[in-house]
């Protein structure tokens, strides 16, 4: 048997006595590991181990291909109810027009709609970076623009020849 996912199954069990728990889910005690495999046989299932970590090791009589299905079929229903957060990026720069602003607020607003997080970046070339003030004009206009909750994660900084900040939306209860 390749690929157990790290469990050992009856003959690769290698101590000499296990905690086992039959097919209806009884303690039977600590048992001879040869005891164990010989009530598995018998009820025509496997010895898996569930717990290797405990001393003595926990094993289970089960049918070993229906218990990993359902480990595999709760890993998916798991995967499934995951909320994956991206963080997108909008760039601009501080002598924006006021039409194409609108258009990256509304382009933000989506985002941040979408539950995205957004990083607001302001991009300075040559003298601009004389005048970081301007960026921090243009981060302050977006804000205010932005229709629905959110929340600043990281504050407008500069970083190099960049001004960012992180905003992403409130949470919906």
């Amino acid at each position: 048997m390749a690929d157990n996912k790290g469990l050992r199954v009856n003959e690769m069990i290698r101590v000499r006595e296990v905690r086992l728990i039959d097919d209806e889910g009884n303690q039977k005690g600590i048992v001879p590991t040869l005891e164990a495999l010989r009530m598995a046989k018998e009820r025509e299932l496997d010895l898996v181990e569930v717990a290797p970590t405990a001393n003595p090791p926990v094993c289970k009589i089960l049918n070993f291909g229906k218990y990993r299905f359902e480990q595999e079929k709760k890993l998916r229903d798991s995967k499934k109810n995951q909320k994956v957060l991206k963080l997108k990026e909008i760039r601009m720069q501080p002598k924006i027009g006021t039409g194409d602003l609108d258009t990256k607020v509304k382009h933000i607003q989506e985002f941040l709609d979408e539950g995205n997080k957004v990083k607001v970046t302001i991009r300075f070339r040559g003298r601009e970076l004389a005048h970081t003030e301007l960026g921090f004009d243009v981060l302050k206009e977006v804000l205010k623009r932005l229709t629905s909750a959110y929340t600043i994660e990281k504050p407008a900084a500069m970083e190099g020849k960049f001004m960012s900040m992180t905003i992403s939306g409130k949470a919906k209860n």
